[in-house]
């Protein structure tokens, strides 16, 4: 998917560069990609109108977070799809490690039910 990209912060105060227009599949990559599974999906407690999404690689090591603002009382909420292909140095590690293996366990689950371009 081709688009410009704008800077995203997240929840924590990252900053995150995202595809704009488009559905949530693709982030601009640069150098190798790793394919991530959502794992988490949960309204911002500062925003209630943010949806905030937590992909993870497969094993639970490594996620992205992020953001998708919406009026939830009318419109549609983002698509979110199974898994996106991201670029490895977009990745935060995870280092707790009771999140890594809920993580891991949400992106196994994920794998065995979802293609990866399928809307969750």
């Amino acid at each position: 998917m081709a688009g410009r990209s704008r800077p995203v912060r997240t929840v924590a105060g990252e900053v995150r560069f995202d595809v704009v227009p488009g559905r949530m599949t693709e982030t601009d990559t640069a150098g190798e990609t790793e394919r991530v599974w959502m794992v988490e999906r949960t309204f911002s407690a500062d925003s209630p109108h943010i949806l905030v999404i937590v992909y993870a690689t497969a094993d639970g090591s490594q996620y992205l977070q992020k953001e998708r603002a919406f009026n939830r009382f009318g419109g549609s909420a983002p698509e979110v799809t199974a898994a996106i292909e991201v670029s490895s140095d977009a990745l935060t590690p995870v280092d707790d490690a009771e999140r890594r293996d809920r993580y891991a366990t949400e992106a196994e689950r994920m794998r065995k039910r979802h293609e990866p371009t399928e809307p969750v």
